[in-house]
């Protein structure tokens, strides 16, 4: 018996091992920087905020976990919360590795990873506020549906893989690209003239060497670049949910622009997110090439005694789990409604939830484009008066921003550092909306080791903390391949614009985090 279409058991494995991937990822991310961040002397300690939120609440469980579901409740997080936390990460480490190794997974297990980053998401407030998060929590979700309740074969007898949550995961890429080139057309008029392409590679948020060369493509390239996103955003979604020969092409035209998006940039591990539900498009006889001899047999029988049991009635696991995939779809449909509206919307909304758990979302990036690029540069000085002109001001380098004009750029994605995006939002804001710089100066000024570690370079590591700290602001640009700065070694060129944060000495660095900040 030949292969058929239709049939999604191996595209089950594929996106299963995925999603485990990004999972990987984002709780090895989690686990390296969550206690400088959100850890009991963090940046944003989460305690904190789960304190603020238990007020709001009135202290009921049931209010509590609607403002905020995560599993933090249930501890004494005012007492442990980096334990707390590293348990968490931790045990979704192990948890996504299994899934990777195994090549399959349960109900339990994936419900289980997709609560404890809820958990993580839910009290990391500014680190984790972006768009990405919500995302992997909804594919995530979808994943749950894939698997049996306790069994962990690749290829469970008696639980469907069904074509309902496959076409759930190609209504999840539909939305999220058709909203990422709405936005654009509501949000900067360089989408409109075709000149954004010009200013992206070197204003996105953390450009790596291949964006530095993109960015000396000549215009009318870039002009085609613009188009060629409207097109991957605009038009080609259609074909997500079109017959399988369509479907097939717009999962590869999706997937070849989330490449060429990784190769350009270190934008987390939002591509590589995004290309999860790029592979719903795909049925088993597509992916039938990637597999082994064996597996590709498995399927075969699986199709066969489907043959066979489309033929006689139904068994109860079957028929219970096909109710509970119609029920997951009519809620999935009940969700979107305000997705669908906010699409058509010209107000729409970007990167939004409407409702806590986060199971449908709105998405979209890039809806404008900075022009010129601007960067926070933390200095410090043991000088006793940061006025004279002859202080020494060294500066602090970021593990992945522009800083040094010499420093080659990183190469990090799907890994993140959460400092430096903020910084980037940050560079083009003042201190007064992100009053965590206070705090971010704070820490140096006093050497914090858990701070520092989210730095590549503390000028003072090993020596007696600084006496002063502050912020200047400065234009950064690329630098001409060829130019004389380029054969200095430069890959950036910097003009100085003014202060950002003024001088500020350990002692005002706290009086000004207590009467900002707020920290408890």
């Amino acid at each position: 018996m030949e292969l058929r279409t239709g049939t999604f058991w191996l595209t089950r494995i594929v996106l299963l091992r995925y999603v485990a991937f990004i999972y990987l990822i984002a709780f090895l991310v989690a686990y390296n920087q969550n206690e400088a961040l959100i850890g009991k002397n963090g940046l944003l300690p989460a305690h904190v905020h789960l304190n603020r939120i238990s007020k709001a609440s009135n202290g009921g469980y049931w209010s509590k976990l609607h403002m905020a579901p995560t599993v933090l409740w249930f501890f004494n997080y005012n007492n442990n919360i980096d334990e707390i936390l590293n348990s968490i990460s931790f045990t979704g480490l192990l948890l996504s590795s299994f899934v990777i190794i195994k090549g399959s997974s349960n109900f339990v297990i994936m419900l289980s990873l997709w609560f404890l980053y809820h958990s993580v998401v839910n009290v990391g407030q500014r680190w984790y506020s972006f768009g990405w998060e919500s995302q992997l929590l909804e594919t995530g979700f979808l994943a749950v549906f894939l698997c049996p309740f306790f069994s962990l074969k690749k290829f469970p007898k008696t639980v469907p893989c069904s074509f309902l949550i496959i076409m759930l995961y190609r209504w999840l890429i539909f939305r999220i690209m058709l909203g990422a080139g709405l936005i654009k057309l509501r949000g900067d008029r360089c989408w409109w003239d075709l000149t954004c392409m010009n200013y992206h590679y070197e204003t996105q948020p953390v450009p790596n060497p291949i964006s530095y060369y993109m960015h000396q493509e000549p215009v009318f390239f870039h002009k085609f670049e613009t188009m060629v996103n409207h097109f991957v955003e605009l038009i080609a979604p259609i074909c997500l949910l079109m017959p399988r020969k369509f479907c097939i092409f717009g999962g590869l035209v999706q997937i070849v622009f989330q490449i060429v998006l990784i190769i350009s940039g270190n934008l987390s591990f939002l591509n590589w997110l995004t290309i999860a539900p790029c592979l719903a498009c795909f049925d088993d006889l597509s992916l039938s090439y990637f597999f082994s001899k064996t597996e590709v047999i498995n399927v075969k029988l699986i199709q066969r005694q489907n043959e066979l049991e489309k033929q006689t009635p139904l068994i109860l696991a079957n028929f219970a789990r096909k109710c509970t995939n119609w029920l997951f779809v009519c809620v999935i449909a009940y969700l979107s409604i305000p997705i669908v509206q906010n699409l058509w919307s010209p107000n729409q909304i970007m990167n939004t939830s409407f409702e806590p758990l986060r199971i449908v979302n709105t998405y979209g990036a890039f809806g404008s484009i900075n022009k010129k690029r601007t960067e926070v540069i933390f200095q410090g000085t043991y000088s006793a008066d940061p006025m004279n002109s002859d202080a020494n001001w060294l500066e602090y380098e970021f593990k992945c921003k522009p800083g040094n004009e010499k420093r080659w750029p990183c190469v990090i994605s799907p890994y993140h550092y959460r400092l430096d995006w903020l910084m980037w939002f940050a560079a083009f804001q003042n201190y007064q909306h992100n009053p965590w710089l206070l705090h971010l100066g704070l820490k140096f000024l006093s050497n914090d080791n858990k701070t520092t570690s989210l730095v590549s370079h503390n000028p003072f590591s090993g020596k007696q903390p600084p006496k002063w700290i502050r912020a200047e602001h400065y234009q950064y640009s690329f630098t001409k391949i060829g130019s004389n700065s380029a054969k200095e070694g430069k890959w950036w060129k910097r003009r100085h614009i003014g202060s950002y944060l003024p001088p500020i000495s350990l002692e005002t660095a706290k009086h000004l985090v207590d009467r900002f900040y707020l920290i408890d």
